[in-house]
């Protein structure tokens, strides 16, 4: 099939890559000329043959909703536009209703694979009917691994990115747990060799999973995690997530602790836990620590 794709960052410049070689024709667009393969949205859809298909992998937000918009006003009644990035659902919901009413489909498709997608393929979750999804199923059929990895999640408009949402509120939850399961390990004088704990997990183990094997990877770089600054962003899907369950009184209570983890790692010295310690002093006499005054030791 022949395709049009924008952004051609580290997901969508592999995406490109992975679609050719399954022998489609892409025509990639991005603000970056180096990798760009036309210089403007207008001239990739002049490029591509009715009924056009074109794929978005661009940040979330603004970003999309303007490219999405762009795109109504240069494509036509039965072409399609795909939404891959990691779009809010209800952004999904109005840009579809903005392309319907001038007959152009879309469909919401939520991608997970990272950096090693161009290798392992892509776990695809998209929303949108069936026809919409038909046009576009030969590059779903590229994008994904060799055998599963692809679903049509719904056929409402967002479908897709709520189910890739609660996917990643899932991944912080998982993350959160093995890193403090390192940080335990890390912390007694009793097991020697955490790395290699974590290693022996990988194997028949209920707990062995991908995300395992990255730990892995990367405490094989770095054994203590020395090298790394104890802060975590969220990209928003596990913020999504958690007001998801809201919305529908769903107790999240994992997925919300891990969220508010990430919150956590971005203070350097946390004014709730000062609140804490002197709650703690003033109840039970308990130690609190105090700045060292110059040339003096901290008190605690």
């Amino acid at each position: 099939m022949d395709i049009g794709l924008v952004g051609l960052g580290k997901m969508g410049g592999n995406m490109r890559t992975r679609l050719r070689n399954a022998g489609h024709t892409v025509v990639g667009y991005d603000r970056n000329p180096e990798v760009a393969d036309v210089d403007s949205l207008a001239a990739m859809v002049d490029r591509l043959p009715a009924p056009r298909v074109v794929w978005v992998m661009v940040p979330a937000g603004d970003p999309t909703r303007d490219t999405i918009r762009d795109l109504g006003e240069l494509l036509g009644e039965g072409d399609l536009v795909v939404d891959g990035g990691n779009s809010k659902w209800t952004d999904d919901q109005a840009n579809a209703e903005l392309l319907a009413t001038k007959g152009i489909g879309f469909v919401d498709c939520g991608v997970s694979g990272g950096v090693w997608g161009l290798q392992n393929g892509y776990a695809l979750m998209c929303g949108g009917t069936d026809d919409d999804v038909a046009k576009a199923q030969p590059a779903f059929d590229a994008l994904k691994p060799d055998e599963g990895g692809f679903v049509h999640a719904g056929q409402q408009p967002g479908a897709g990115h709520f189910a890739k949402m609660v996917h990643n509120g899932i991944e912080y939850a998982i993350m959160q747990s093995y890193a403090e399961g390192w940080e335990l390990l890390e912390k007694t004088d009793l097991v020697d060799n955490v790395a290699e704990v974590f290693d022996s997990w990988r194997s028949g183990t209920v707990i062995r999973s991908w995300l395992l094997d990255l730990l892995v990877a990367a405490l094989e770089e770095d054994t203590h995690l020395e090298k790394i600054a104890g802060y975590a962003e969220d990209s928003g899907e596990g913020r999504w997530t958690v007001e998801a369950a809201i919305e529908n009184a769903v107790p999240m209570n994992v997925i919300a602790a891990s969220l508010f983890a990430r919150f956590t790692s971005r203070q350097d010295d946390s004014p709730a836990m000062k609140a804490i310690a002197a709650m703690r002093n003033q109840f039970g006499g308990h130690a609190v620590r105090t700045e060292a005054p110059p040339g003096g030791d901290v008190s605690s």
